[in-house]
């Protein structure tokens, strides 16, 4: 267990924090944490000053290769240990009415909107934690027993736009207000804007902006006019021959992937899925920097891996040809391969 005490002020607990996470040390961070509020730190504070930040930090740890996925899971599930801790800790009793928190269908990364729904409840609201991954209807379902205030949803990943935006008409429909968060809606919110829905960047806007329900349904209409093109519909029905496609050419062109291993064909095959899905995304919201910003990120990901610099290069080249009737889809490729660092020896 780690020895680790807890501070009097969470920016103070961060780097002990960090090192239960790394030990795997649950009952050492539930401890830290748990001191803190024993110290007289407001719950909110432990929540949104220690566990988020971390919360940040494993992923990056991740992404730089850092730790293995299996050790970004062990952090991730004593931080969700941790928020229970805090909650139990708490129990503040609702004064106000019903928020549903939720994340995207498709989305699994629900340690964030259960830190905004932590945060709803400790400011008075009675709040329903769905937990990952909701499907639409079923939310609409328990929207239509349940007398919801407003709906709050996350999306951390951009190319779950699309989803996302018909999951916000159908609460919607059910006369039941949206918030969004996430960075699926991009760092500003500009693709909330497009979709037309209201947007909080962290806990406390989301809860002050759920507040104000005028706010809340104050918003202007989705700007999606471009979609009348269909250019969208036919690239996602296009998915998953451009895919095999694209699988079949990194074979072709690099000799050695014909001796990958399942596994490593696999997250090939993933890692092509995502492309054909982050840019169909870019298209749905006629913007090319969500997919741009996603080269970016899978290039560094890739390179943190000892991956070719190349190997996005021919991917994005082939599926530039392969979609060369898509003049939409054929900008984003070619802003795409702009983006890219440049090919080392």
């Amino acid at each position: 267990m780690s020895t680790a005490t807890a501070a009097a002020d969470p920016t103070d607990a961060y780097v002990g924090y960090l090192d239960c996470l790394a030990d795997a040390d649950e009952y050492g961070a539930i401890d830290l944490a748990t001191g803190l509020l024993d110290a007289g730190v407001p719950a909110e504070r432990v929540l949104l000053d220690l566990v988020a930040p971390a919360q940040v930090e494993v992923g990056e740890r991740w992404a730089r290769n850092e730790w293995s996925v299996a050790q970004e899971h062990a952090a991730t599930h004593i931080s969700e240990q941790v928020v229970a801790a805090v909650a139990a800790h708490a129990n503040p009793r609702p004064t106000g009415g019903r928020v549903v928190v939720a994340c995207m269908d498709g989305e699994w990364h629900a340690l964030p909107p259960r830190l905004v729904a932590e945060v709803l409840r400790l400011r008075g609201w009675q709040v329903t934690f769905l937990g990952a991954s909701v499907p639409a209807a079923h939310l609409v379902s328990y929207l239509h027993r349940y007398d919801a205030h407003a709906v709050a949803l996350a999306c951390a990943l951009p190319m779950r736009l699309p989803y996302a935006h018909r999951m916000i008409e159908a609460c919607r429909r059910s006369d039941v207000p949206v918030v969004v968060g996430g960075r699926g809606f991009g760092v500003d919110g500009r693709w909330a804007a497009r979709l037309g829905v209201a947007w909080a960047p962290d806990a406390p806007s989301a809860a002050e902006l759920i507040a104000d329900e005028r706010a809340l349904r104050g918003v202007p209409s989705a700007r999606l006019a471009h979609l009348a093109d269909d250019e969208y519909a036919s690239l996602v029905r296009r998915r998953g021959e451009l895919i095999d496609g694209a699988l079949a050419d990194v074979l072709e062109r690099v000799p050695s992937a014909r001796g990958y291993t399942a596994t490593q064909l696999d997250s090939t095959v993933s890692d092509l899925g995502h492309i054909v899905d982050f840019l169909a995304a870019a298209v749905y919201v006629d913007d090319a920097s969500l997919f741009t910003e996603f080269v970016e990120w899978l290039s560094g990901i890739l390179l943190s891996r000892e991956v070719p610099a190349g190997a996005v290069a021919h991917s994005l080249e082939h599926f530039s040809v392969a979609l060369r009737d898509f003049p939409r889809a054929g900008r984003v490729l070619a802003l795409g391969c702009a983006a890219l660092p440049a090919a080392g020896p």
